[in-house]
């Protein structure tokens, strides 16, 4: 199985720490993101691996220069941009995916099983499959419902709305590749939005697995919270 990741951002929200480093190498614990994702993808039986870089890439490059027990099973491959062409518009450089392969983003801390998923993708015979997350989102505000002449029909005070959101990680049939094209931006909501248009297979992938992104302060110091607390969850052992 091939797997890519999308690392090339600057990761701008989560400055101070990204100045000096991309934030895939920002550490979780005792490891750098990208790390943790590629010790899991190995778990899985990942042999190959496309990193999608950019900002600070040739620090990405010379840290995993001194992981010879992680090059040693799993094949690394690095396509830089010099302008961003967005979360799907990158894909168009990638070769040789001639089955269903995985795409996520290089700051995604979670649990998901992607052997599963991608099983999922194969048995609907989709065109896109991308992984979902039950999000709960509070509003600590009173929301008014109006009509069209504002006449108040209904008042929520400090409601919970729920949601499935994109935790970042689908499965691509790699005929999605051919709506792509090299040099154009194009970002993966539009991908998939004009795939579904198309009459395309396009779903989501329910799971109960933990997740969380390090996007934010806030969120890095959660995600490092979680990692220690559930170390043995986030990281299989893959004898590295």
């Amino acid at each position: 199985m091939k797997a890519v990741i999308l690392a090339g951002g600057k990761g701008t929200r989560l400055a101070p720490y990204t100045t000096v480093l991309p934030k895939p190498l920002v550490p979780v614990g005792d490891y750098p993101i990208l790390e943790i994702i590629i010790r899991q993808l190995i778990h899985h039986n990942f042999k190959e691996v496309t990193l999608m870089v950019g900002y600070l890439s040739e620090l990405i490059k010379a840290y995993f220069i001194q992981r010879p027990s992680i090059t040693n099973k799993i094949k690394i491959n690095y396509i830089g941009e010099e302008t961003p062409t967005g979360t799907a518009g990158s894909l168009a450089w990638l070769e040789g995916m001639d089955d269903s392969f995985l795409v996520m983003n290089g700051d995604v801390l979670t649990t998901l099983d992607y052997t599963d998923i991608i099983k999922y993708h194969r048995d609907h015979n989709n065109m896109l499959t991308i992984a979902m997350h039950k999000k709960e989102v509070k509003i600590d505000l009173g929301v008014l419902e109006l009509n069209d002449t504002n006449n108040v029909i209904g008042y929520l005070e400090k409601p919970v709305m729920n949601y499935n959101v994109s935790m970042g990680i689908y499965i691509y049939n790699p005929k999605a590749l051919e709506f792509i094209k090299k040099g154009e931006y194009l970002d993966f909501p539009t991908l998939a939005m004009d795939l579904v248009n198309k009459g395309y297979s396009v779903m989501g992938y329910d799971n109960n697995a933990k997740w969380l992104d390090i996007g934010r302060i806030e969120d890095f110091h959660n995600a490092t919270e979680a990692f220690e607390k559930h170390k043995n969850l986030f990281l299989p052992n893959t004898d590295l």
